[in-house]
């Protein structure tokens, strides 16, 4: 079977990317002018042609304006594009909890004939970091939108300790210790699906009032 892999740069839709990989042939990314996307994931999505050049995928990228729900028939074009390209049976995405993104994601697989598979749907999220960094993921955490995060979260790797700091604060302020509230983005500098590991060569914390980013302005194949 032939699929292709949603693809923001994160930890989930790199893991989607891991549980499939045999069938995977391509990548599909969509780029959103608007932060405050619904559907799309935005910190550092510049860099997804560094990370597809290191998995060895094709990519197909799209831009959209992020509008709610017109964003969508952006996302269509690309899996249609991806459809007629390279013959995809199906569609894989690292949805976990979001019933907005997964029921999105399959009426327009259910439009254009195709499966649609979420390998992460549902899993404790205490689970999923652990495998990451069984899997010898590195992630580093790229955006933070709720208290109690504050600037020093911004740009940390995600290891044993920060996955017990992250379970703490879930236990205290009842957040998604793997941000499936929005709570924190992340982004993938080294998986096994990649042939060269992400050196990050310029950096910066942007931080607005409680939330914040962390820009990477420049990065290369190690």
């Amino acid at each position: 079977m032939k699929l292709a892999v949603l693809y923001s740069g994160g930890k989930d839709s790199n893991y989607a990317l891991f549980k499939s990989k045999d069938d995977a042939v391509c990548l599909i990314s969509v780029i959103s002018k608007n932060k405050e996307s619904y559907m799309f994931h935005t910190p550092n999505i510049n860099l997804v042609d560094v990370q597809a050049k290191s998995i060895g995928l094709p990519l197909i990228k799209k831009i959209t304006a992020g509008k709610k729900e017109e964003e969508l028939d952006d996302l269509k074009d690309a899996i249609r594009e991806a459809k007629k390209r390279f013959g995809i049976d199906g569609v894989v995405s690292g949805a976990v909890e979001s019933v907005y993104q997964a029921s999105r994601i399959q009426r327009i697989c259910d439009d254009l004939g195709l499966w649609c598979f979420n390998p992460l749907w549902l899993k404790d999220q205490e689970k999923l970091l652990i495998e990451l960094m069984e899997n010898k993921f590195e992630v580093i955490i790229s955006g933070v939108f709720a208290y109690p995060f504050n600037e020093k979260w911004l740009g940390r790797k995600i290891n044993k300790n920060v996955i017990k700091e992250l379970v703490g604060l879930k236990e205290k302020y009842k957040i998604n210790p793997a941000g499936e509230g929005g709570e924190i983005e992340t982004f993938v500098t080294n998986s096994p699906m990649f042939k060269k590991k992400i050196k990050i060569i310029e950096s910066r914390k942007e931080w607005n009032r409680d939330s914040g980013i962390f820009k990477i302005m420049k990065a290369e194949l190690a």
